[in-house]
């Protein structure tokens, strides 16, 4: 079978790819229907059911067998993607369709979707209830002055049990939204159109949801509960995702798909003006845009991501504002408006970059060099055809290694903050640039079989200390690279744990299964291997463990893998044959984190990153906000205060200023405290080496 998959569907995907619930594809905008119409499945939809329900327990990494157990996990997901906030459907609703809680099983194999769309058109009877409710309440003017609370979390809380309950929870619901509004220096006036117009766009939304999206939920609420990476997409959102998906935000390189109420950001493409800025990171929020600098904000809540689109894009050199929600921002903290300005984004802006800094340690300069590399590329066509000098990472990387070595950097590090992948071959070929020939990673099939991925190539491009630089956001092919560096104790680990995507997925046309099926019927994409160091340890759910482990803002409860429910879990299988190298001991890494922690508790800049983090986290423990103007006015000041100081937290190394655009050499350039740390790491490992 395994040849036969890739045989039939030659696409695999290596890189950090972040799903969701709805199968990381956005809704395409289709006529509006009746919303009095019932939706109901089509006999193909049936057909496909069965088809996934069987190719997905048969031939996903994860042997799963279709039981109660399973059922109930289904049900759960698809609740939380039809109702995640728990505020349409009733408690009475949810208990009359407990009934279906463990017939799941048998319903996937037996093509019956009754459950789905039943609760569905429930869900929808529901929404056109709080619909007609809300326009109303939004038409009285607001009171700020009782003193009263609302819980912005609602992952815990149930299904309200009456209307009446509902009808409170929504007070509060808009309650809030109206006083953020109206802290943001809006009129009474103003926050109503804006109310109004934010619900009109939800009420759009929710009309042009068609069976094929329902259907869709359904699926991907079995698919994901196999693991994160699995999804179903309906005909539509198949092609979308087959398509350049840069070319899903043209001008600001960014990749972004809906998100209940707002549309978020998937992924930035490295060299983009989004990149650049390091104003957007994966995960933000779009609330608003605007064209211009004095152009008036458009509200975006409720919009589908074509429409957003269009708003975004725009000619070379112009600027475009948006309202952004970071998803770390704290309950009830205000979105931030950042500026852009649009460019045509260049491939050789993705490429890896070289800079030299300098770090003093007991009292000696170092120079260090630092190669840093935003993913993994590679000309597969100009490999293929042996194209001289084709664009690939190693070539680049190797080019500026023996620049620096011209230079004579004392030490080297490899910044792969943000690198969410790419190209397996270069990975494993940047990684024989530090060692000699030997095993770099190994891949096994759901059957068992291993095959060990190995650099041939017995030269070595440098040979000097050297440090790999990695965050939370780190993944993939990264990972890979990390780990062997680490596991052949060749260079010296900084910085976060990476993000654990240790999967290989690939797409399958279910038309090649039913091609008696007239229509399109969309595709499966599915996890089929899983990475494994060559020490035997899965970089799956884990990641890649620093040997340094810098102050961060991204929990591995919130953030990758580990934060998945669904994700294939951690193993371990047999090691492979390698030849360690002899720089690096146990007795040399406890030096450097004896000297890193001396830093951290004297060095003024890490104690205060250190504080800021830690009075961060706390402030997003609270989701508690309250709905009185006064005490909100202060809860709101404090908010800003705490994100302007999560905002010091991270500095990348680029001089850019806030549009993106390259900073004049002879501008200073923001100091980046990850990177210096990781440069005095490495002072570090020289002087203990030297010694």
């Amino acid at each position: 079978m395994k040849k036969y998959l890739v045989t039939l569907v030659p696409v695999l995907m290596l890189s950090f790819q972040p799903d969701s619930p709805s199968g990381g594809a956005p809704l395409q905008a289709l006529p509006t229907s009746s919303p009095t119409d019932e939706l109901k499945p089509s006999i193909s939809q049936e057909k496909v059911e069965t088809l996934v329900a069987k190719l997905l327990t048969t031939y996903h990494y994860r042997k799963v067998r279709l039981n109660d157990s399973l059922s109930s996990v289904v049900w759960d997901n698809y609740l939380k993607e039809l109702d995640n906030s728990k505020t349409f459907l009733l408690a009475s609703d949810v208990a009359a369709f407990e009934k279906y809680r463990y017939q799941i099983d048998d319903a996937l194999i037996n093509g019956d979707l009754t459950a789905a769309y039943d609760l569905y058109n429930v869900f929808r009877k529901r929404y056109q209830e709080r619909s007609a409710f809300i326009k109303e309440q939004i038409k009285k003017p607001f009171s700020f002055t009782a003193d009263e609370t609302f819980n912005t979390d609602r992952e815990k809380a149930a299904w309200p049990k009456t209307i009446e309950e509902q009808n409170d929870l929504w007070r509060k619901i808009l309650k809030n939204q109206a006083l953020e509004l109206k802290l943001g220096s809006r009129s009474d006036s103003a926050v109503v159109a804006l109310m109004t117009q934010r619900y009109n766009n939800l009420d759009k939304a929710y009309n042009r949801i068609k069976s094929a999206d329902v259907f869709q939920f359904y699926m991907n609420s079995f698919a994901e509960a196999l693991d994160p990476h699995t999804n179903y997409l309906s005909p539509i959102n198949a092609d979308r995702f087959n398509q350049d998906m840069s070319q899903s935000l043209e001008g600001i390189g960014a990749m972004l798909r809906e998100d209940n109420d707002y549309i978020r950001i998937t992924d930035l493409v490295p060299g983009g003006p989004a990149f650049k800025s390091k104003l957007l990171n994966k995960d933000d929020k779009i609330a608003g845009v605007a064209q211009g600098d004095n152009g008036p904000m458009v509200n975006t809540m409720n919009w589908q991501v074509d429409e957003v689109v269009k708003l975004i894009k725009g000619p070379k050199g112009t600027v475009v504002r948006l309202q952004i929600i970071s998803p770390g921002a704290l309950a009830g903290a205000p979105p931030k408006e950042i500026r852009l300005v649009r460019e045509k984004i260049k491939l050789e802006e993705q490429r890896a970059k070289k800079e030299i800094i300098e770090v003093s340690d007991n009292g000696r300069s170092f120079k260090i060099g630092v190669v840093n590399i935003p993913m993994f590329y590679r000309d597969f066509e100009g490999a293929r055809k042996r194209e001289e000098g084709f664009s690939s990472t190693t070539s680049d990387v190797k080019k500026f290694i023996e620049e620096l070595k011209a230079e004579k950097v004392d030490g080297i590090v490899i910044d792969l903050r943000d690198n969410g992948g790419g190209s397996l071959t270069e990975a494993i070929n940047l990684t024989g640039l530090f060692i000699p020939k030997g095993p770099v990673v190994q891949v096994r099939e759901s059957s068992g079989e291993t095959e060990v991925y190995t650099d041939p190539d017995p030269s070595v491009t440098y040979d000097g200390p050297m440090a790999v630089l990695v965050n939370r956001f780190s993944a993939s092919a990264s990972e890979i690279f990390a780990a062997a560096i680490q596991d052949y104790k060749r260079g010296i680990i900084v910085g976060g744990q990476t993000f654990g995507k240790g999967t290989v997925q690939t797409l399958i046309d279910l038309n090649q299964w039913l091609p008696k099926e007239p229509e399109k019927v969309g595709q499966v994409k599915m996890t089929i291997q899983k990475f494994y160091r060559i020490n035997g340890s899965s970089t799956q759910h884990k990641g890649v463990t620093p040997d340094i482990e810098l102050p961060s803002a991204f929990s591995a409860e919130e953030y990758g893998e580990s934060s998945q429910p669904s994700a294939l879990p951690w193993d371990q299988i047999n090691s492979t044959r390698y030849e360690l190298s002899h720089g690096i001991n146990d007795k040399v890494l406890t030096r450097l984190r004896e000297r890193f922690e001396q830093r951290l508790k004297s060095d003024p800049e890490l104690k205060q990153l250190a504080q800021d983090l830690a009075d961060f986290k706390k402030a997003k423990e609270n989701t508690v906000v309250s709905l009185q103007e006064s005490k909100r006015r202060k809860e709101r000041e404090e908010a800003e205060r705490k994100r302007a100081a999560a905002n010091k937290v991270s500095q990348m190394s680029a001089p850019v200023d806030e549009t993106g655009a390259p900073v004049p050499a002879t501008a200073k350039k923001k100091k980046d405290t990850y990177l210096n740390e990781a440069g005095m790491v490495l002072a570090d490992y020289i002087l203990a080496v030297n010694k």
